[in-house]
Order: structure tokens, then C-alpha cells, then sequence
């Protein structure tokens, strides 16, 4: 019997779109907790790009004096984000800052980040999207450039270092998505459905479509 030939042609990646983060709210004692974030969920169309890096674990499992396996695991995730701009308050908590009613930042040198869930909008052709919810992530790194102004105007962007990590309880799960191309996509779900809060169980997606 002949084997049977199907051809796809999925659609292609045309832009970035917008970014969405919400604040992690833990209990006392408590560094993270995947059941509570703040009520508000922020969204900045100021997304340049944004660059994923999996960083793997991996370890060689030997047998009869050889390679037999490969154990492999993400440790975490890196997200890459350039843009335009960013809120200063939330760019200052995010970083770990040190701000009082006097209005004066301070950073310190062993700063005590949030954790906070990030969001971001991949656009396809076609109409079609890819949106990413990671719960559990921190700032580690962010770069900040300015040049003087010239006769022509010039970007001056900033670059942001998101740490992505497992958030279940098994440490095994770091991202929520959903793609429109996917035919078990759940059909109703949108960019402002899916971001109005922290997708961490299926059961809350199940919710956003009742």
C-alpha cells in the first residue's frame, strides 16, 4: 500500500505584536504563588522583537560503556524583548528598585525581583496568531542606551532579559499557548480573552469561553 502524501503550507510569521505582563502576588513568606496575581494585566504595543532561547539540561545515561539515552531537560527559558518603551514604575519593580514617596530610585546591588507572568502576540499571515502566556518569569537583564539627537529622527530602543521557569508543582510546564492554526484550537478564544488574566490550568482557558 502506498503511502499517503498530504501537503501543508502553514502560515508564515509577519510581525510581533503586543507584550502583556501581570505581577505575581505571593503570600507572606511565600517568593511565588501560581494561584494569585494582581487584578490588573498591563499591555504595551512597544514590542520591537523578541528572541527565545531554551536553555536544555542534558544528561548522558550510559550502558554497556556506552551512550544508551539522552535525559533532557529546559532548565529556562530566556526572552529577548526590544522595545520602544517602558513603564517606569513597573520597569523599577520589575528590577527590583528601591522607590519611596520622596520619588527617588535607587538600585541596589542584590535586589529582590517579583516575579511577574509575560505575555506576548506572534501575528501570522492570514489572519492567524500565536499567543504565549509565561506565569513564572523575572527580569535578569536589561540594557539601556541613549545617543543625542540628530537631523533625522533615530529609534533609541532598550533591551529586556525575561527568565522564564516551570510554574507547576512538578516544575515540568513553563508556557501557556494558544495557536489559531491548531486544530484543537478553542474556537471563541481572542487576544483580549486570553490575556484578561494568567492562563496557568486548562481549566482556566475552559473558563475565558464558559
Amino acid at each position: 500500500m502506498e503511502s499517503q502524501i498530504t501537503t501543508k503550507k502553514p502560515p508564515i510569521i509577519e510581525t510581533i505584536g503586543a507584550q502583556y505582563y501581570c505581577f505575581n502576588k505571593p503570600g507572606e513568606g511565600k517568593d511565588y504563588d501560581s494561584k494569585t496575581y494582581e487584578n490588573e494585566v498591563v499591555k504595551a504595543e512597544t514590542v520591537k522583537s523578541a528572541s527565545v532561547t531554551e536553555n536544555v539540561e542534558s544528561t548522558p545515561v550510559y550502558g554497556s560503556g556506552k551512550v544508551y539515552d539522552t535525559r533532557s531537560k529546559i532548565a529556562y527559558v530566556d526572552i529577548a524583548v526590544e522595545e520602544l518603551a517602558h513603564d517606569a514604575d513597573d520597569l523599577n519593580k520589575m528590577r527590583g528598585d528601591l522607590t519611596d514617596e520622596s520619588g527617588l530610585i535607587q538600585g541596589v546591588t542584590t535586589p529582590k525581583k517579583p516575579y511577574f507572568a509575560y505575555g506576548k502576540v506572534v501575528k501570522l499571515s492570514g489572519d492567524n496568531f500565536r499567543l504565549d502566556w509565561y506565569p513564572k518569569c523575572q527580569l535578569v537583564e536589561n540594557s539601556d542606551e541613549a545617543n543625542t539627537s540628530e537631523d533625522s529622527f533615530s529609534e533609541q530602543n532598550s533591551t529586556l532579559t525575561i527568565r522564564a521557569y516551570a510554574f507547576d508543582e512538578e516544575g515540568k510546564i513553563f508556557k501557556n499557548s494558544v495557536d489559531s492554526t491548531s486544530k484543537n484550537f478553542p474556537k471563541g478564544i481572542t487576544e483580549d480573552k486570553f490575556f484578561s488574566k494568567v492562563i496557568i490550568t486548562k481549566e482556566d482557558l475552559s473558563e475565558l469561553n464558559p
